[in-house]
């Protein structure tokens, strides 16, 4: 340390000369207290006034009666004090004091300390080595320089009291310049939220560069292969400056085209076709090979097939009825629709009924009239999610690896709607008085083809690109943000490149800020999935690898999967604890726009990634979409399959990029609610009413359905009104109490999350099949099946399933109720 700041000023010594006359035999010895930064600090001269100096013989230090005597730094700063002291003597104003031959022994530190005052007495022996000036007879004589000396130490003193002001105020304030330069401006206001801070957030958000980085991505596509984009994305997710971007990679097994493309022939005729339906020749297979190498069922049965051709429909379980009544269905192909159910549920029930092979196409009069695909060929997936190798586990190094290259024993092909109007000898549909007439089999006619599916399965790298912004007051919070990037050939191309183009403008928009200083209070994690179309491998994969830690830690998720399908129609989806806040979004982003559409938020399934986080995590979703009303109005699941890039041309849906501009700003505004409201913006009370809602009207629904549901509704208004209420307000909110509380909203869902469900329906049972229905999933099904079952077994697993999850909910507000109320009755 400094020993200008912690020793008495020398000059001060020498005015304040109070010597004692002290024996060695009366007077324990004493640290003057003027050594220690106090006495620095309050700059009075009346301490040192008092104290005493006593000298102590070279055998008595030796003794080594006290510790401090042994301490180095104290006996170096004692000789200090002692040879400060003595030059102050030698000193001019000093020179009349002539001390006895018995004083010029050295000084050194006392055996003891004793920091009270009091109990310093003065030394009273003649014989003493100091005696005070003041009991001098002579003493205005002798020392005639006391009224200058005293005048400048005073002056002295002043001026360094004033310096050291000084020097203090200026650090003072270069200290609070920096802190409030490097430090986070809302670090400590956690508790309160700036709507302002979002604006200013998404006013960067601009069309005109989210166009721009569309049209990169695109052409990035048509030129590198899949590592490379994935390299791409990282490199500018880097340069925006989101922190740890990384790749996470996962080795998995991919089914992907053979050498040559699949082939349809007629056997009557020998005709071959395509998938497209075009006549099998070199020149077609060279016009568009890749198209017709990607016009596949990834997982399906390879092999060939010769069979009757029957006319399905959508393969409905009442269709199957139908068809089973007339005809003996056993290794058979069925001509099977796209639409109105999950394509793995009807491949099941078609499996279950005895086919063996399906020619699966979409019918022109289910697409919008602005839509023709008559000869656009398509890929579907029959894989549930992940790698098929690794099932519920993920695939790293060293996992068991099954061998499964299928899904299914039946042999899939997805054709052109023109092919399928050969088949049947009918033109395409057509349109008499604006009604379109559906492609339909007669019944009475008989058509044999000979299908071949040529497929190959093997093991592949899957990237995922992973980047995140540090949250600052919950970093082990998380809110997922999952876009995807291409996987296969160029199915989805515009589709996955729009998706990367959102996700990268929200991200740029966030750093802006973050480069100021601010930071959300939660951890927002982005996430570029790689294998989306061949079953959500690397989101599934991900999840499975990081599965506790997202458990416990993720608080919800955000898809930008495909956002702009139409232009026409914003079409939000949202867990229903989120529904009101996407409600709440979307009415003030109205007010910013001349048109405002009356818009409805649904629970339904979704196509994408979310779909690990809904069914194996329970975590609240969030999607906002552009859709055309008439493919709203349709059948669903058309979305699962997957056009090739030109088919779907983004740029003519949206040339001006407003759409994907709103898609940005309302998911952005949705992202940074969640991830820096003190209290997470979820609502209770809504999954409560949800239950109630889907028990209406249901064939199945018992009395004790209905009688649990209520009770959920009523543990769920408590807990809205006791808990939530207070904590939305900031002059009742405690810190203990918000984290409490908002463990247990992010977990509200995970009790809906069933164990068994029939293939492609979700396991979070709060998502419906679609927006024309209202009742469970799983209910839905089993009545649809009700009446030809004999036993009701399968009846009784479903309504148990459904009980046991409205009752896992209800004991779970209930027991976090009782959680709060210990807390308050231990604070009183």
């Amino acid at each position: 340390m400094v020993r200008g700041l912690f020793s008495c000023d020398p000059r001060c010594k020498r005015i304040q000369s109070s010597y004692f006359q002290a024996e060695k035999e009366q007077v324990p010895a004493a640290i003057p207290p003027c050594l220690g930064t106090s006495q620095l600090e309050t700059g009075t001269s009346t301490n040192c006034k008092k104290m005493a100096y006593q000298k102590i013989s070279a055998d008595q230090r030796a003794s080594g009666h006290s510790q401090y005597l042994d301490n180095d730094d104290l006996q170096a700063t004692a000789l200090d004090l002692e040879w400060d002291m003595e030059k102050e003597l030698e000193e001019p104003g000093f020179d009349q004091f002539q001390l006895d031959s018995s004083e010029n022994q050295n000084l050194e530190h006392p055996e003891s300390v004793d920091l009270n005052l009091d109990s310093i007495q003065p030394a009273t022996s003649p014989k003493g080595r100091f005696q005070r000036l003041q009991e001098e007879s002579d003493y205005v004589s002798h020392y005639t320089r006391s009224v200058p000396k005293s005048n400048r130490c005073n002056f002295c003193r002043l001026l360094k009291i004033f310096c050291t002001t000084t020097i203090l105020f200026i650090l003072g304030i270069l200290v609070g310049y920096y802190a409030h330069t490097n430090c986070p401006s809302d670090a400590i206001s956690s508790g309160t939220v700036d709507p302002q801070l979002y604006q200013e957030i998404l006013q960067t958000i601009q069309a005109e560069d989210i166009k721009k980085s569309f049209r990169n991505v695109v052409e990035l596509y048509n030129s590198e292969d899949d590592m490379e984009i994935s390299k791409n994305i990282k490199t500018h997710w880097t340069s925006l400056g989101l922190e740890d971007v990384q790749f996470v990679n996962y080795s998995v097994l991919l089914n992907v085209p053979g050498p040559s493309p699949s082939t349809v022939t007629l056997s009557g005729s020998g005709q071959c076709f395509h998938p497209n339906g075009q006549p099998c020749s070199e020149r077609a297979r060279t016009d568009s090979s890749q198209d017709l190498l990607y016009s596949y069922a990834a997982y399906s049965a390879k092999g060939t097939l010769e069979a009757e051709v029957i006319d399905v429909s959508y393969g409905t379980a009442d269709d199957l009825k139908r068809i089973k009544k007339m005809k003996n269905i056993t290794n058979h192909i069925a001509l099977l629709k796209l639409g109105k159910l999950p394509l793995l549920y009807k491949i099941s029930l078609l499996e279950k009924a005895g086919f063996g092979g399906v020619l699966l196409y979409i019918d022109p009069c289910d697409l919008p009239k602005t839509v023709n695909s008559n000869h656009d060929t398509f890929m579907v997936t029959l894989n549930p999610g992940g790698d098929p190798s690794t099932p519920g586990y993920p695939s790293v190094g060293g996992s068991f690896r099954q061998n499964r290259s299928n899904f299914t024993s039946l042999l899939v092909q997805p054709i052109s709607a023109s092919l399928a109007a050969k088949l049947i000898s009918s033109p395409t549909a057509g349109t008499k008085n604006d009604i379109c007439s559906p492609l339909e089999l007669p019944y009475n006619e008989i058509r044999i083809v000979s299908m071949k599916i040529q497929t190959v399965t093997k093991f592949q790298t899957v990237t995922n690109v992973i980047g995140y912004v540090k949250g600052l007051a919950s970093p082990d919070r998380y809110i997922i943000v999952g876009s995807h990037h291409r996987a296969v050939y160029s199915y989805n191309g515009q589709e996955w490149a729009s998706s990367t183009a959102v996700i990268t403008a929200f991200i740029r928009a966030l750093m802006l800020r973050v480069k100021k200083g601010w930071r959300p209070d939660r951890t927002i994690v982005f996430c570029s999935w790689g294998g989306t179309t061949l079953g959500n491998v690397g989101s599934y994969e991900w999840g499975q690898d990081f599965k506790k830690i997202l458990q416990k830690n993720v608080v919800a998720y955000v898809s930008l999967h495909s956002p702009i399908r139409g232009n026409s129609s914003l079409h939000p989806v949202a867990s229903p604890s989120l529904q009101q806040l996407v409600v709440e979004k979307n009415k003030f982003n109205c007010t910013r726009r001349t048109r405002c559409p009356e818009t409805n938020v649904s629970s339904v399934q979704i196509q994408g990634d979310a779909d690990y986080f809904i069914n194996h995590l329970g975590v609240p979703t969030v999607q906002f979409t552009y859709e055309d009303i008439s493919a709203l109005e349709g059948p669903s699941f058309l979305s699962e399959a997957a056009f090739p890039q030109h088919a779907i041309n983004i740029e003519e849906m949206d040339p001006f990029f407003n759409l994907h501009e709103t898609i940005t700003k309302l998911s952005g505004e949705v992202i940074l609610q969640i991830a820096n409201e003190p209290v997470l913006p979820f609502n209770a009370l809504d999954i409560a009413l949800e239950v109630q809602n889907s028990l209406k009207g249901d064939q199945l629904s018992a009395h004790h359905l209905l009688a649990v549901a209520a009770r959920l509704r009523e543990s769920a208004e408590l807990f809205q009104s006791d808990e939530m209420r207070p904590a939305n307000d900031p002059k009742e909110r405690a810190p203990v109490r918000v984290r409490m509380l908002n463990d247990i909203l992010q977990d509200m869902e995970k009790s809906f999350v069933v164990r068994q469900v029939p293939p492609g329906f979700y396991r979070n049972i709060l998502y419906h099949m679609d927006e024309k229905t209202s009742q469970f999933s799983i209910l839905m099904e089993v009545w649809e099946h009700c009446s030809s079952l004999t036993s009701n077994d399968t009846l009784q697993g479903a309504l148990s399933e459904v009980l046991n999850s409205i009752n896992s909910a209800q004991v779970y507000f209930k027991a976090g109720l009782e959680v709060f109320q210990s807390v308050s009755v231990a604070k009183n």
